[in-house]
């Protein structure tokens, strides 16, 4: 197929690179039609296996328990992997865990990479599912050890083994080379050379000819982020757009993927980008808030998130985009929950409800149900919709550290907001000195904060508490 590649394939805890971790390599390397070398351990993921994932592989905690860890089974890999093109079933998936792993060690990953499932579709295009279980119904493969590692590289080399034999060598040959060399296809007007974007994490802006960007994103390795989209420009209509229309690229470094999250975020809403469609600015955010009086009429209120204090987070529910979104949601609680409309704002007047006279309100309307009673089924019903408070005593520092570029990012967050990022401790210092600021509420901050902020902040030392600031 390729005169050296290393066919591998990964177990992990997850399947996210960045949070996840691997608990299984297989890999066998390949010289010139001949198999030179073949390797497969397990690996001590150094977090618990999720009970999913020991069912789906049979790989348990007391297995990977006295395994060796990534860092220890690491020079091995790359030993293999030396001067060969990286080729796996959905090569992103492994490819991202080996690199964010290696990251970890401190140790970049420069390698082609070529994905078994493009291929299948490049020589089997009469077929429509190109995943492993998919190619071994069609080919009539088998293996003891589906969803192990090394048995699902030998079904992956079986199946080449197969497509040679059935399309021949030359065929098999050209198509490979084909998705190698198209990898790294490039729009024709860019004028960007792509050796100038940064392999780090941070920010890309693409731009056509006028002043606002066609489209921002994000990645911990940019230029692979940004040859992914070039790549799949001839099977996603937009990406096909944005291939016809660029001129040129631009990037903001950052530390990690948080920071990386925080610019895209924060440069989606300034810059309004023409192909983003999440993340532009929310100009009409509202929610609803309860009131502390049982018997007030009506018992909630709808209040622009833009207007509340942050601090106020924790007595809110739901976010939405208008008032009729808002309007909708709430009619949805009250029919759910036999709710009375008239005790919450939906409809006019005064005595029993017409919801009530006809079997769906429970009757506090009409004096049927105690106040008290109608207030708990309230906020039981909205319970599953509330904000919640931000639940820590002052600010909270994330500290990233990107080794290769030695670049340092400090992001300060309170209450879900994003304060400030500075580089070192000097400007952490100044940020702590400055003035309590009015904080404005972001959606797409809170929701990205909200899992990796909640207590207790974890073994991650990364994520420490600042000295509350003195009114």
């Amino acid at each position: 197929m390729l005169p050296c590649f290393v066919m591998l394939d990964l177990e992990t805890t997850g399947g996210s690179a960045v949070h996840d971790r691997i608990t299984e390599i297989a890999a066998v390397r390949v010289e010139n039609g001949v198999e030179v070398a073949r390797w497969s351990t397990l690996v001590n993921p150094e977090v618990s296996i999720p009970s999913f994932i020991q069912s789906l592989t049979g790989i348990t905690n007391d297995m990977v328990e006295d395994a060796p860890t990534f860092a220890q089974v690491a020079p091995r890999l790359l030993e293999l992997l030396d001067g060969a093109v990286f080729v796996a079933h959905n090569v992103r998936f492994d490819h991202g865990f080996v690199v964010n792993e290696l990251a970890r060690l401190e140790k970049p990953l420069n390698i082609k990479t070529l994905c078994t499932v493009r291929l299948s579709r490049k020589l089997y295009p009469q077929h429509k599912g190109h995943g492993l279980d998919a190619i071994m119904q069609r080919h009539g493969l088998h293996t003891q050890a589906r969803h192990r590692a090394m048995g699902d590289v030998d079904v992956v080399l079986q199946w080449l083994q197969l497509a040679q034999a059935e399309l021949g060598a030359e065929v098999l040959q050209r198509e490979a080379k084909a998705l190698l060399q198209g990898s790294a296809s490039l729009p024709p007007l860019l004028e960007t050379p792509m050796e100038d974007i940064p392999d780090t994490p941070g920010v890309y802006l693409f731009y056509g000819e006028g002043s606002i960007p066609l489209y921002v994103g994000k990645s911990v390795n940019m230029r692979t982020r940004v040859l992914s989209h070039f790549q799949s420009a001839c099977k996603v209509a937009r990406e096909m757009r944005i291939l016809q229309e660029i001129r040129r690229v631009e990037w903001r470094e950052t530390a990690g993927e948080l920071g990386a999250l925080l610019l895209e975020s924060r440069l989606v809403k300034e810059l309004q980008p023409l192909h983003n469609r999440q993340l532009r600015k929310e100009r009409q955010l509202s929610a609803w808030m309860l009131h502390d009086n049982p018997n007030a009429r009506p018992l909630v209120q709808l209040v622009r998130m833009d207007e509340v204090d942050a601090a106020a987070m924790g007595q809110l529910y739901g976010v939405y985009r208008s008032k009729r979104q808002a309007m909708d949601a709430l009619r949805l609680l009250v029919e759910t929950h036999q709710l009375c409309p008239q005790a919450l704002g939906l409809e006019s007047g005064k005595g029993a409800c017409f919801s009530h006279q006809i079997g769906k309100c429970k009757g506090v309307c009409a004096g049927h149900e105690p106040v008290a009673l109608h207030r708990v089924r309230l906020e039981m019903a909205m319970a599953q919709h509330r904000l919640q408070a931000w639940p820590h005593p002052g600010r909270v520092g994330v500290r990233e550290h990107h080794a290769p570029t030695g670049r340092t990012d400090i992001h300060v967050f309170d209450r879900w907001c994003h304060i400030a990022t500075v580089h070192d401790d000097d400007g952490l210092a100044d940020v702590q000195q400055s003035r309590q600021q009015v904080l404005a509420f972001d959606l797409d901050t809170y929701r990205l904060l909200v899992k990796r902020l909640a207590p207790p902040l974890g073994r991650e030392r990364a994520v420490f508490h600042l000295p509350q600031v003195q009114p």
